[in-house]
């Protein structure tokens, strides 16, 4: 008899010890990270500078297509359509290049919030680890939690240990 009180006190212990659960907010996460904040905004910068350099490389093509036109003219038939060919050519040429810089700098904005992300997860991972949560779950868009108290948001705490972690 004292062996089956033992054992269903054990049972009732261990049926009352509940998962400790938390969540975080993935899109505020996001946006207050300022690691996330600076690559985007290093990302911009690049972005520019390629919307510059097509637009001048534009403006240069345009020019020299109209000066073309206007040579043309003063052209053999067959002269300026061996004339037009060779500026389709350049022309696509060009496309082409800033079409391949643009998918580089696309893949390596890419690649740079694959990073991110993966840090991101592994901290939220040591985090949980380190103060006993059985579960940190996503919220926000696309998240997984439709509901969670404010005493489970670890949103802000997560915030503050990444960027702490950025300026080191």
């Amino acid at each position: 008899m004292k062996n089956v009180v033992v054992v269903f006190l054990m049972l009732v212990v261990v049926s009352c010890q509940q998962e400790k659960i938390g969540f975080v907010d993935n899109v505020k996460l996001m946006e207050q990270y300022q690691e996330k904040i600076d690559v985007e905004a290093g990302f911009k910068v690049k972005a520019d500078a390629l919307t510059k350099k097509r637009d001048s490389i534009s403006q240069a093509f345009q020019m020299e297509a109209q000066a073309f036109q206007v040579k043309a003219q003063k052209l053999s038939q067959a002269k300026a359509q061996e004339e037009y060919g060779a500026m389709q050519q350049k022309g696509q040429m060009i496309g082409q290049q800033l079409q391949q810089e643009d998918q580089q700098l696309q893949l390596l904005g890419q690649t740079e919030m694959d990073s991110i992300i993966s840090k991101v997860k592994k901290e939220v991972k040591a985090y949980g680890k380190a103060n006993g949560y059985s579960y940190i779950l996503g919220g926000g868009d696309g998240g997984s939690v439709l509901y969670g108290s404010d005493a489970n948001d670890l949103t802000a705490e997560i915030v503050k240990l990444l960027n702490d972690k950025y300026k080191k």
